[in-house]
């Protein structure tokens, strides 16, 4: 043949050069899967293990090396062999590789166990000739032999002089030779920083990592509880090459032993990984170690279950007793007419956990009608607030609660959402949409941390008349307020106006003639018509809303006491009187100072006054205050010139002299009804 290729005219080393490549391609391709080998078990049934002496993998997949046998040894390897050098190389390396496996340790006498467990590596696939006690089952007598050719972990439970062990529960690593290399007794570092001791021998699950770093030639051990993460911090770093020890191929397992106190030594899972990280252990489905020493007969049927009857007997008499007191101290008033407001009645039990039993530290202010709470509601975890109202009559509440439910279906933005109520015993209690920065007057009087500028001040304005108007004319019913004022306006997180406490409203259908009722309301905010006809309509909503504006643009309340002696101003004659003058920005509230936009402060002032005209007629709509406000219609200038000249009849004492005698008539109330009923139709020509 070689003749053959010499008459074609190639040379021989050309004509294998193809062939060579192949080989050696093949042969790196098998190389670097060799390379990366590794396996996991979680568990042992059906694993590629062979077993050597008293060793087992018992019906639930636990590797069984010894059972309570004196004096015995097992083995159990990987059955394939691992390469761990690239010997294609001419250094020889060891290739960096890692293990974790989990064991455990159950002596038959507590305390007393022997001899321990050892992670193993070597050239054949067991260790034959070995000897149990404290051999480990991995030498013979002529230990320390370099031809042994075997490294070990150890897991050390016998303290053995003769080869110079530390204590009775220790961590070796093992060349050759029984007398460890590097040891260090058992411990762990928890990722606090904290050192823990910890017994091979517990009877407990106990996870193990070993890490050789075949660049560094560093192995590093590391043993904690299986219910805590892998320490940050190895038990044991050892300075350690590899490269003459090891042959390649070679084995990896484990060996273990029993001597005079005989050991169930057990590896519940374990994983290998050559250059990486062994993959992580599932730890939920680890088999179960058995039980530690027989199952140990209680006094609990003899001493205890007497002692416990007598306990359960007596706290199911506690229970009962404290249901009985539970059940009365929530008893709620529930009659046949409500079944139909279900879905608007809150449990007395649910308000009561929400607000923390109406402790004052959630109370968020005190008013005549009730206490406002703060709370939680158990279920939703929704911020509300509560109310708690006294009540009297059967009649009237039922009329109250009928209409307080009609209101709970009024939706709008600047409006406080009523969700329901509860009633229990002699008490009411209403639930409403929580408004974290709590009332407009606690910004305008209280002297707030936080003043509010004039666009919030502004932009509240807008926002109330808004809802107003829907309660007049954008609902199924025309709804009264009835006591529109700074405090029953609430602020959202955003500082939005939002018009709350319908305690007092009305409802009436449309083209209906509103109820005679009862004269109620805060004194500056009513209306004086409303002494003489006790019927509340749209129009005492606007004379409000006017007194409203007029407190938020000045910073003072309707009826504002001086310091400086009894008297008392009325806001609107303030206003008025300084409007004639030319002069109406001089009411402007001195916490603005000059931050503010003229002509919207200057069309608040007069439309505060507008809105507070005495004769309810002369009074604008609430759809006409909103097209004003957001600019589309303007306030004629003219018409509140020749206002100015004629003056104003606002006749607030002459009007509430019955309600409230000690507060004097404005002295500004001298226009004839017919001169003001034409200057107010001139104002509102362009808003109608």
């Amino acid at each position: 043949m070689p003749t053959m290729f010499v008459k074609l005219g190639l040379p021989l080393h050309d004509l294998f050069r193809p062939f060579l490549f192949l080989f050696m391609s093949c042969a790196c391709r098998s190389w670097a899967a060799l390379e990366d080998a590794g396996f996991t078990y979680n568990g042992f049934r059906g694993a590629n293990i062979s077993l050597d002496g008293i060793a087992q993998i018992t019906p639930n997949g636990l590797l069984m090396l010894t059972n309570q046998s004196l004096r015995q040894l097992g083995h159990a390897f990987y059955t394939y062999p691992l390469h761990f050098k690239n010997n294609l190389s001419d250094d020889g390396n060891v290739f960096t590789f890692s293990t974790t496996f989990v064991f455990g340790i159950l002596p038959k006498l507590q305390n007393l166990g022997g001899h321990g467990i050892a992670f193993v590596i070597t050239p054949s696939g067991g260790l034959p000739g070995a000897q149990p006690s404290q051999y480990l089952g991995l030498t013979v007598s002529n230990n320390g032999n370099p031809y042994n050719r075997f490294i070990a972990v150890e897991l050390d439970t016998i303290l053995n002089n003769e080869f110079s062990d530390i204590d009775s529960n220790h961590v070796g690593i093992d060349i050759n030779n029984l007398t460890s290399l590097c040891s260090v007794p058992v411990s762990y570092v928890t990722n606090g920083g904290n050192r823990k001791n910890l017994s091979l021998i517990s009877g407990k699950p106990t996870q193990v990592w070993v890490e050789y770093n075949g660049l560094e030639k560093r192995m590093d051990i590391t043993l904690a509880p299986i219910d805590v993460p892998k320490p940050n911090i190895p038990l044991l770093s050892c300075s350690l090459n590899l490269s003459p020890i090891m042959q390649d191929p070679m084995y990896v397992g484990f060996s273990s032993s029993t001597g005079s106190f005989v050991t169930n030594h057990y590896v519940l899972g374990w994983s290998f990984k050559m250059n990486g990280p062994a993959k992580d252990l599932t730890i939920s489905q680890l088999p179960k170690l058995p039980r530690l020493g027989p199952r140990e007969h209680s006094k609990f049927l003899t001493v205890g279950l007497p002692i416990i009857g007598l306990i359960l007997a007596s706290a199911l008499i506690s229970v009962v007793l404290s249901i009985v007191r539970r059940k009365i101290k929530f008893a709620e008033v529930v009659e046949d007419w409500e079944l139909e407001y279900g879905p608007h009645r809150f449990k007395y039990r649910d308000l009561y956990i929400a607000t923390k039993g109406f402790k004052e530290k959630e109370l968020l202010g005190i008013g005549g009608f009730g206490r406002v709470y703060r709370g939680v509601l158990p279920t939703s975890k929704i911020q509300v607030a509560v109310k708690r109202v006294s009540h009297e009559s059967r009649q009237g509440l039922r009329e109250f609660i009928a209409e307080i439910v009609s209101m709970g279906r009024l939706r709008h933005r600047n409006l406080v959402q009523l969700l329901g109520y509860c009633r229990r015993q002699r008490e009411l209690l209403l639930v409403y949409d929580y408004m974290p920065h709590g009332s407009l007057d606690k910004f305008l009087f209280d002297q707030p941390k936080v003043t509010l500028n004039w666009s919030q001040r502004f932009g509240v304005i807008k926002g109330v008349a808004s809802g107003l108007l829907y309660l007049h004319e954008g609902w199924e019913q025309v709804v009264i307020h009835r006591d529109v004022k700074s405090s029953n306006v609430l602020l959202d997180s955003e500082f939005n106006g939002r018009l709350g406490d319908f305690g007092l409203a009305r409802l009436y259908d449309r083209g209906a003639d509103p109820k005679t009722t009862h004269v109620v309301g805060t004194f500056g905010y009513i209306p004086p018509e409303i002494t003489r006809t006790r019927k509340a309509s749209p129009s005492t909503d606007v004379f409000s809303f006017g007194a409203f504006m007029l407190e938020v643009a000045c910073g003072r309340r309707p009826i504002d006491p001086q310091t400086s002696s009894t008297d008392k101003i009325i806001l609107v004659d303030w206003v008025f009187s300084c409007w004639s003058r030319g002069k109406i920005l001089e009411t402007v509230d001195p916490n603005l100072g000059s931050d503010y936009v003229t002509e919207e402060m200057d069309l608040v002032l007069k439309l505060g006054l507008l809105c507070s005209h005495s004769i309810p007629t002369a009074r604008p709509t609430m759809r006409q205050v909103v097209r004003l406000l957001v600019g589309d219609a303007p306030l004629p200038e003219s018409s509140l010139r020749g206002l100015g000249a004629t003056g104003q009849a606002f006749a607030h004492g002459k009007g509430l002299n019955k309600f409230a005698t000690s507060h004097p008539s404005s002295s500004l109330g001298k226009t004839t009804t017919t001169q003001l009923s034409l200057v107010a139709d001139s104002l509102l020509s362009t808003g109608r």
